[in-house]
């Protein structure tokens, strides 16, 4: 379904004498730079296509406005509309141009009309119109445009019902009204529209998250004081008495605890990946809260994200290499390839099928080679450097590995488990403990980054990401605890599965939201799931780190109150 037209107003300088390019501010008279953005199906934002791919006048040689890397990135093209505004000025009526339709220009109209009302049911007897008058009522406040409402008038219509050609002009009208909003508030109305109706949901998402919360808050209580706490009791008894004793349980183990994981590399990689992805979500959450993301602030978003993601990289390279020291690792700087390259190499080749698919289809999604290369200069010179340097510092820094007990030299044999003691019944118990926190938010963000709703709300976001990490922490330190209740010592890599398994279920939930939405067409569900698939792999990333650092702090607590000889 096309979008229609969708037009973008960047209210630049006007002619009035010492205005700053910032100010927005007008003359009387002056023109205020109108430009048209993209066209595509409504229900499909990434397929998107150039203003003027459909038969609309143009105002003559079509040249596109430069624009930011996150716009580029959102895939916007704008371009000047055929459109002439002038401050203050009335306009009754005016004729853009007059043109003959071919039959293939009224059958791709047609087409278009089509697609844009497809999730409706028609009547047996029904006519496609081609709108060709547009009405702009404008709101301003002394010098300075406030708002601007584009209205369709159904008293100029031309049937494209049947291929045909057709004479057809174009016009459009103003009306100039000043209104009370002041120029620094007058985003504050898309921003309650957005918000609004919505509130009384995303209060139940709360509640909901910290239900979930409280639940899990209990039963880490109930083990941290009534079972560790009679535990510790009896082995601070003299070492006499703590011979007699016959170890069981979590006891049992202390000579395999802190033994340490297989696949070391990998596994520090991961931790460094996803501690650099936990920065980038919190900075992210930071720019939102002082208003750097307001509505319509076109591309702003994907500009932070690359910058951000960027700069934090040696976050990256100093956790992976650290933790690869402290478990002994030989080839720190192989480690240091693999962190780099353990998220952002996925979603590269994610990026070059998807950015092929969109040249495929004439898309404004598919990014210009300059904006490609500005993101490989951007890995090059920013990303990879302060990589490295984020690995020297942690080699120059190198810590030992706290383990309050020592690790026997042969490894103890586990013994056989019941099936929902297994890896993955506790994965999957976890994932859903914590996705069930954040389910209800999440319909609503993935509203927003597929379709057309605004999203104001990042402080209630906010609160519920910060819910997720909690309920994350108290349920994989839970799930470690009956691990190594039943003498399973592998507990290192099961609290990083613990804890990012949200990410498996958000995957999950995504094919349900796919089919209740009217996403269609090869280009869109690979967009969708291309990129779905990058987030989802993101939050196991960064949720399985939090779980393994809620784990590691756990362990370390109640291993250090015993004696461990």
């Amino acid at each position: 379904m096309w979008r229609g037209i969708l037009l973008a107003f960047l209210l630049l300088c006007g002619s009035k004498a010492g205005a700053d390019g910032s100010d927005h501010k007008y003359s009387e008279w002056d023109l205020v730079p109108l430009y048209a953005n993209k066209v595509g199906p409504f229900s499909n934002p990434s397929e998107t296509y150039r203003y003027y791919d459909l038969p609309f006048c143009s105002p003559g040689p079509v040249t596109e406005k430069r624009e930011t890397l996150g716009e580029v990135l959102n895939g916007d093209r704008l371009v000047d509309a055929p459109y002439e505004l002038r401050f203050r000025k009335d306009l009754q009526s005016k004729t853009i141009c007059s043109r003959k339709l071919t039959k293939e220009e009224v059958a791709i109209l047609r087409d278009a009309v089509e697609k844009e009302y497809l999730k409706y049911d028609h009547p047996p007897e029904f006519k496609y119109l081609l709108y060709t008058h547009i009405h702009f009522d404008v709101l301003y406040k002394g010098d300075q445009v406030i708002e601007i409402n584009i209205q369709r008038d159904p008293e100029f219509s031309v049937d494209i019902t049947e291929d045909k050609e057709m004479d057809v002009s174009f016009s459009y009208s103003a009306t100039w009204k000043e209104t009370d909003i002041p120029f620094g508030k007058r985003m504050e109305t898309y921003s309650m529209t957005s918000s609004l109706p919505y509130l009384g949901i995303q209060g139940w998402s709360i509640i909901n998250s910290c239900e979930t919360l409280l639940i899990l808050t209990v039963v880490l209580g109930v083990i941290l004081i009534r079972v560790l706490r009679n535990n510790s009791i009896k082995y601070s008894l003299d070492e006499e008495s703590a011979e007699d004793q016959e170890l069981t349980g979590w006891k049992s183990i202390h000579g395999d605890v802190f033994r340490f994981p297989e696949h070391k590399s990998l596994f520090s990689a991961v931790l460094g990946s996803g501690t650099q992805l936990l920065a980038l979500a919190l900075l992210i959450f930071l720019l939102a809260q002082i208003g750097v993301f307001y509505p319509y602030n076109r591309g702003a978003c994907f500009t932070a994200l690359v910058l951000i993601y960027a700069l934090t990289s040696g976050i990256a390279g100093y956790t992976a290499t650290s933790m690869y020291l402290q478990l002994e690792g030989d080839h720190w700087v192989r480690n240091l390839l693999l962190t780099g390259c353990l998220f952002s190499g996925p979603l590269f080749l994610t990026f070059c099928f998807l950015n092929a698919v969109a040249i495929a289809y004439g898309a404004t999604a598919a990014l210009p080679f300059g904006t490609i290369l500005a993101i490989l200069l951007i890995w090059a010179l920013v990303t990879l450097p302060l990589l490295v340097v984020g690995g020297v510092a942690a080699k120059w820094k190198r810590v030992e590995f706290q383990a309050p007990c020592r690790t026997t030299k042969v490894p103890r044999e586990i013994p056989p488990l019941r099936w929902y003691r297994g890896t993955e019944p506790q994965i999957a118990m976890a994932g859903f403990l914590q996705f069930g926190a954040i389910c209800i938010e999440l319909d609503f963000f993935l509203a927003s980054l597929w379709g057309h709703r605004i999203y104001t709300t990042y402080g209630i976001l906010f609160i519920v990401f910060i819910i997720l990490i909690i309920v994350t922490c108290f349920n994989t330190m839970v799930m470690t605890y009956f691990q190594l209740a039943v003498e399973d010592h592998n507990w290192w890599w099961r609290s990083v599965l613990c804890g990012g398994s949200t990410g498996v279920f958000i995957l999950l939930y995504c094919f349900d939201y796919h089919a209740r939405s009217d996403m269609s067409g090869f280009m869109q569900t690979s967009f969708f799931f291309g990129y779905m698939t990058c987030i989802s792999y993101g939050f196991f990333l960064m949720l399985g780190t939090v779980g393994f650092r809620a784990s590691l702090l756990f362990v370390r607590y109640i291993y250090r109150s015993i004696k461990c000889e």
